[in-house]
């Protein structure tokens, strides 16, 4: 599940690079939460 919220978010990100509109900032935040979140499960040892 989170895998798929990781690429729904890059997804979002790259769009948000794309138009520079409105929501960049939340969404580069979002991003950056995923990529923490998917570092912890890679230390933790479990499949990404």
């Amino acid at each position: 599940m989170l895998e798929t919220i990781a690429i729904i978010l890059l997804v979002l990100w790259l769009l948000g690079l794309v138009t520079s509109y409105t929501m960049g900032g939340l969404i580069h935040g979002l991003l950056v939460i995923a990529i923490v979140v998917i570092l912890i499960r890679v230390i933790q040892g479990r499949r990404v």
